[in-house]
């Protein structure tokens, strides 16, 4: 069976033996009982109230109710309305590279939480990454404790993100598709995210169910869908989904009863959830055993059969095909399995170590020729050792970079925030990679008679890898011997371009003034460069190899300026770049 689904199962078993959903709930139906007065005053506009109850043993568990005329107000079609995020700005973080979808909230329930906002502030700024937390609510309640949780989740660190569990019961709806897909990039955050729904309770569908709209709008970016771990409950038992179409297909039919009723207000009734959960804890989440239909066709099918029956879906609507929902829901289970197993992992990096050994040994062997640049620039395989060498070489560069172009990519499309953290711990690694593997690219391109690599020629993945140790504000210190890589991974970009500016003074009448004034300054600029470079030891020994590219170009250029010319860079070579080297 497929993992979604596992780790749904495991987790409604876990809470339902726990404990923990039955201390959320009482938490909620005491916050009930101590705001019953001002809750239930019809006079009063909707609203919603949280506490703390503090648990030594077990952490703290944040409780939000809202009134009861608010799950009415919620069946009302002014209560459909989503806010985007254009016009809010506690909620930006949530904006990716990759997801360009507008990203809306239900405005009812930012509009509850911005009212609260100051005093949800102050309880933020109480909670610390080690703390167990329980974040739970009712029906709109609910609503506002998930934003709550977003909001705190993005102000913690990754490691604090497994203390903080966010329960809802009868929840609404909270953001649209563009949101859901924000939420998907998430994986830890929307890990976080169980909301428990009664086949009963009309509430967490109503705000898609057909009723009001068609089913061919669902996925537009005015609609709503769902996000995190869905609990269905009925009298059969509890089941876990978490691929959102499936929970969509599920809450339309569970609202549908409803959603057919003459009186609305009959169906928007408060739900006890406390009695459903007192009835299921010593029950399986599902039935186990059951004549399958001869449709269900593999272990995947079968999984998802049970687990709808489990949801009670036949009882609310009889006309429901329960096999042709199970293969249409295992198909899509099956789809986000294999975009679960894309996502980056960051122990893949470890791969990628024989690779980088592979570069670090034909680095060391290269000292005794042209240097590891220029050995790969002018390979010429003139036995068997050095053609096997030469096409392992090749292998290993090519697999270092397609992992690093995947993983950039991967990384820069996460949010702000854990993109940053994801990028400070690879950030040793991608700096060595680029360091070693960069001047096989540049060789590469100049091998092909191409010009200005840094501006023609670099792939993206370079340059962010780049910005991501300047952005990093990495403390610089003074080194006081040369390093074994040349730190700036186009050094050999620049050589070669010397090298070109170089030719064209020695073409002298067959250039242009302007081309060969242009020369000079690029060859002016080059030798300042380099001196900087050497004054902070920042290249490496080897390009002063006598047949490096760097001392073909001194040869060159020692030639064309004359023995009268001198300069900083012209001084250290004539006295002291061999003490570098």
């Amino acid at each position: 069976m497929v993992s979604l689904y596992n780790t749904g199962l495991e987790l409604a078993n876990l809470l339902l033996g726990s404990d923990l959903l039955n201390q959320s709930w009482e938490a909620i139906s005491k916050l009930q009982k101590q705001n019953l007065t001002l809750l239930e005053d019809p006079s009063l506009p909707f609203s919603v109230k949280n506490q703390i109850y503090e648990s030594p043993s077990k952490g703290s568990i944040i409780a939000f109710v809202s009134s009861p005329n608010c799950a009415v107000n919620h069946l009302k079609e002014e209560f459909r309305e989503l806010i985007s995020s254009d016009q809010i700005t506690s909620f930006d973080f949530l904006r990716t590279r990759s997801n360009t979808s507008s990203i809306s909230i239900h405005k009812a329930a930012f509009a509850l939480f911005a009212s609260l906002e100051k005093e949800l502030s102050l309880l933020k700024q109480q909670f610390t990454s080690s703390q167990p937390l329980i974040v739970t609510g009712h029906s709109l309640g609910g609503s506002v404790a998930s934003l709550f949780t977003l909001w705190l989740l993005e102000s913690l660190p990754s490691y604090g993100v497994q203390h903080i569990l966010c329960i809802t019961f009868g929840s609404p709806l909270l953001g649209n598709n563009g949101f859901q897909k924000a939420m998907s990039e998430h994986p830890m955050w929307s890990s976080c995210f169980l909301h428990v729904v009664s086949d009963k309770d009309p509430v967490p569908g109503f705000l898609i169910s057909d009723h009001n709209a068609s089913a061919a709008t669902l996925t537009t970016p005015t609609w709503y869908m769902p996000f995190g771990t869905y609990l269905f409950g009925s009298e059969s038992g509890f089941s876990c989904f978490e691929e959102p179409q499936s929970i969509l297909e599920l809450l339309m039919i569970m609202s549908s009863r409803c959603a057919e009723s003459e009186n609305l207000n009959n169906c928007s009734q408060v739900i006890d959830y406390g009695h459903i959960l007192e009835q299921l804890k010593n029950k399986a989440i599902c039935r186990g055993i059951s004549e399958l239909p001869d449709t269900i066709s593999n272990p995947l099918q079968a999984g998802t059969y049970l687990l709808l029956e489990a949801t009670g879906v036949g009882m609310v609507q009889e006309n429901v095909n329960l096999s042709y929902l199970a293969m249409n829901i295992a198909k899509r289970a099956e789809v986000q399995a294999k975009h679960k197993q894309k996502l980056f992992d960051p122990s893949k990096i470890s791969k990628t170590k024989k690779s980088m050994s592979y570069l670090e040994w034909y680095m060391k062997n290269s000292l005794e020729e042209a240097g590891y640049y220029d050995k790969y620039k002018t390979r010429r395989s003139r036995s068997r050792d050095e053609i096997a060498s030469t096409e392992n070489l090749i292998k290993h560069h090519r697999t270092l970079k397609l992992f690093w172009k995947r993983t950039v990519t991967e990384v820069e499309n996460l949010p702000w925030k854990e993109g940053r953290t994801r990028r400070k711990r690879l950030l040793y690694a991608a700096t060595n990679y680029r360091r070693m593997v960069e001047p096989l690219d540049i060789a590469e391109y100049y091998g092909r008679g191409k010009r200005n690599y840094v501006l023609h020629g670099r792939s993206e993945h370079y340059k962010l890898l780049e910005k991501w140790l300047t952005g990093e504000n990495t403390q610089t210190y003074q080194r006081s011997q040369a390093s074994s890589l040349t730190v700036d991974s186009c050094f050999w970009a620049y050589v070669e371009e010397a090298m070109i500016s170089c030719q064209v003074l020695k073409d002298g009448q067959s250039s242009s003034p302007q081309d060969q004034e242009s020369a000079r300054e690029n060859l002016i600029k080059f030798e300042q460069y380099v001196m900087d470079m050497v004054n902070n030891f920042l290249v490496s020994p080897e390009i002063f190899l006598s047949q490096s590219s760097f001392m073909l170009w001194w040869n060159e250029y020692s030639k064309v300026v004359g023995n009268s010319y001198t300069s900083p860079l012209t001084n250290f070579m004539n006295d002291g770049f061999r003490r570098y080297a």
